[in-house]
């Protein structure tokens, strides 16, 4: 993984490049915590050699895992990074494009990138704090206000 800082102003932007083998999950949640991100929103492009897609059963309250064991577009990548107690938490999901132009989507549980995964990360300027949802079981987005 590599990465370049191009804006710096109120808020950081980053180019992160993963390249062949980088699990992306795991890379971008070490960029995360090395710089101290507490709110901040995804976007990439490139592609995946194999990957595990999530589905959230409402039911079980756990992630069906779709597993994608193909070369695959990562057509669309976004999501957020928030603070869940004091570490940073990553939440994304993938629209993956196989080689018949058919599409997979889903929460991103897993991710091996091949050849790159082209990453945009921008900072938010407002801290976002996951808590636990009693509800779901999830980890969920609180902000600090309410509308009446």
């Amino acid at each position: 993984m590599h990465y370049q800082l191009i804006h710096q102003g109120d808020t950081r932007t980053w180019a992160v490049v993963l390249e062949t083998g980088d699990e992306a999950n795991a890379c971008l949640l070490a960029f995360a915590k090395a710089q101290q991100l507490s709110a901040a929103h995804l976007t990439a492009i490139g592609a995946f050699q194999r990957a595990m897609l999530g589905y959230f059963d409402w039911d079980t309250k756990a992630y069906k895992r779709n597993p994608v064991d193909e070369q695959v577009e990562v057509v669309s990548l976004i999501g957020d990074v928030a603070l869940k107690g004091e570490e940073p938490k990553l939440h994304m999901h993938a629209v993956l494009g196989q080689s018949d132009g058919r599409a997979l989507g889903g929460h991103l549980l897993e991710g091996h990138v091949r050849p790159t995964l082209e990453v945009i990360v921008t900072e938010a300027p407002a801290h976002l704090r996951r808590r636990h949802d009693p509800v779901s079981g999830l980890a969920l987005i609180q902000p600090d206000k309410e509308l009446p």
